[in-house]
């Protein structure tokens, strides 16, 4: 049956431990999980945006961020819309590591659109990410901080990656 509303597949990337498994969970199932099992290769989930011109449903790829999976990851980036890069405020490794892994989508898809994702802002006393803000500005994105555990962001980083899958 036919329900009319787009689908649109969106991808989370960023490097092992930052938190995207645990952001997908709370957004699509409410629910967060103090202990993961690292991702195998890519999960999935589906959930429904409200946007102000209407409903649409977000395929969410959530990629594997060990290195041993770099090989199969650019297969799956075919058809995203959008990606969100996503980094862990308290280790800024990772947020270094967001120019390789945007390089890596940009190898398959050279016109995408991204959002620049600093998760687990709770543990943080203020969200002073200035390094972060100003990358996402050097890239043409949007800045979004989230906390996957207490919810704080994750409605907006959704929301987010589905206008600009849509505008895509």
């Amino acid at each position: 049956m036919m329900t009319g509303i787009p689908i649109l597949k969106v991808v989370i990337v960023g490097d092992e431990n930052v938190g995207k498994t645990s952001i997908n969970r709370r957004y699509c199932e409410g629910r967060f999980e103090a202990s993961r099992i690292a991702t195998i290769g890519v999960d999935f989930q589906t959930h429904t945006v409200s946007l102000e011109d209407g409903p649409v449903k977000l395929s969410i790829w959530d990629m594997a961020g060990q290195d041993r999976f770099q090989v199969m990851r650019p297969g799956f980036y075919r058809g995203t819309r959008s990606t969100a890069l996503v980094f862990d405020v308290t280790n800024p490794v990772t947020l270094e590591r967001l120019v390789r892994w945007r390089e890596e989508v940009l190898s398959v898809l050279p016109a995408q659109k991204f959002i620049v994702v600093g998760n687990k802002i709770d543990l943080l006393p203020n969200d002073g990410m200035d390094s972060a803000k100003a990358y996402a500005a050097q890239i043409g994105a949007q800045y979004v901080g989230t906390s996957a555990l207490t919810g704080e962001g994750v409605t907006t980083m959704f929301e987010s990656l589905a206008r600009l899958a849509k505008s895509s």
